[in-house]
């Protein structure tokens, strides 16, 4: 399943790791945009089957933290949208529950 997520916050050190081959796709990062977020084994957790960090049981406009993996300086804050069941994330702004 993917989880849709509006940036709300997030740290100039996500623009600092836009040189490295590893943490380039932070360009893509800008408060405001709407991210798109899959979850796929192994970060599937039992019992429920869920991603860590999905939001689920959330309150709605509740700010959810997030950080970057590659780039430690790179986190912030994003608002669950909602859960969609068949994933079809665009190949941009794009991301994986790790």
């Amino acid at each position: 399943y993917c989880v849709q997520f509006q940036l709300v916050a997030l740290t100039a050190g996500c623009l600092q790791g836009q040189h490295s081959q590893h943490t380039h796709w932070t360009r893509h990062l800008r408060g405001g945009h709407t991210v798109c977020v899959e979850c796929q084994p192994p970060a599937l957790l039992p019992p429920g089957r869920h991603c860590r960090g999905d939001g689920s049981g959330s309150h709605p406009n509740q700010l959810l933290h997030w950080q970057a993996v590659g780039n430690h300086r790179c986190r912030g804050t994003w608002r669950r949208i909602r859960q969609l069941d068949s994933c079809s994330c665009p190949s941009v702004r794009s991301f994986l529950f790790i």
